[in-house]
């Protein structure tokens, strides 16, 4: 039979086959926007997992390091805390001359071995070198304060071996406080290898972001001069962090000094609405929290400072 004798498709057979394209074009669109949906909603769920995640990383690795007894909380609230917070590590390959009055003096230092970041130390760098005292107490032993005024990558730690020296840095500094006071400035009370540690003044507080309105865990490095920056969130509101401070007996105490256990609490939600409970569900934020506690590992253990006292 010719192509212009056959039968074609009647009316009703076109609407029945389109009837039945739009059924399953419906379905197809609706398994797609059920994927995209359920996609986005684990997007948003991990997203808020990180967050928890890292506050229970960073804060607890900034917090385990300090030394309230020696001032490395500078200020604290139940919703922000400002902290000396320890950035570069090296040490003295040669004892450093002090005497009352010197003003300034030079620090030698190892190149290696150093750690931390920024390597390695630079002018406007605020340092704290360990200050041994007495070699043969541990109650006299504490932390001195120097600024870096500048740093010269030129200079041979004067070792045994290898022959010839190691090379080292050679660090001058503006005249500290501490070396006019007769019980401080004593030669050879800051022997080789006594630590040197860099510090920054960072806070931590809770931030309303005016860019978006949302609450974060807020950054600033004041050591920089740097504006508050989001480092955790978008948080629950105003509740989305709370700090408590405890002191060595497990009270709850306002005093920086006596801070032996910081106790973390934070609150985040995802950044856009998740629904639950299939198509026809609520359509809301999700809501996740975490508390951690970290311990000071640096207060003294014995001589002053300690708490309960205990004898070195």
């Amino acid at each position: 039979m010719s192509a212009l004798g056959r039968r074609g498709y009647t009316l009703v057979e076109l609407i029945i086959a389109l009837v039945l394209l739009g059924i399953v074009s419906g379905a197809i669109y609706q398994v797609l926007v059920n994927n995209q949906r359920v996609y986005q909603a684990q997007t948003q769920q991990i997203d808020l997992q990180e967050n928890l995640r890292a506050a229970t990383t960073v804060l607890p690795a900034e917090f385990r390091e300090l030394d309230a007894v020696d001032g490395d909380i500078q200020s604290m609230t139940p919703t922000s805390i400002q902290i000396r917070a320890m950035r570069k590590l090296g040490f003295l390959c040669t004892a450093p001359a002090l005497a009352v009055g010197l003003g300034n003096f030079t620090m030698n230092v190892w190149v290696s071995p150093m750690y931390g970041r920024n390597l390695p130390f630079a002018a406007g760098d605020s340092v704290l070198v360990f200050w041994e005292g007495n070699a043969t107490r541990r109650d006299d032993d504490q932390w001195v304060p120097v600024k870096i005024t500048g740093a010269s990558p030129f200079f041979t730690c004067p070792d045994a071996q290898p022959a010839g020296g190691t090379p080292g840095y050679q660090l001058s500094t503006s005249p500290p406080a501490w070396m006019n006071i007769p019980g401080l400035a004593v030669n050879g009370a800051i022997p080789k290898g006594a630590p040197v540690r860099a510090f920054s003044i960072i806070n931590y507080q809770l931030y309303q972001s005016p860019s978006d309105g949302m609450w974060y865990v807020g950054y600033q490095n004041i050591s920089k001069g740097s504006s508050v920056q989001p480092l955790i969130g978008p948080l629950t509101g105003s509740d989305g962090l709370e700090l408590d401070y405890f002191d060595v007996n497990g009270a709850v105490t306002t005093d920086s000094s006596k801070v032996a256990l910081i106790e973390i609490h934070v609150r985040a939600q995802t950044a856009q609405p998740v629904r639950s409970g299939g198509a026809l569900g609520t359509l809301a934020n999700k809501v996740d929290s975490i508390t951690t506690r970290v311990g000071l590992r640096n207060n003294p253990r014995c001589g002053p400072g300690s708490a309960p006292f205990v004898k070195c």
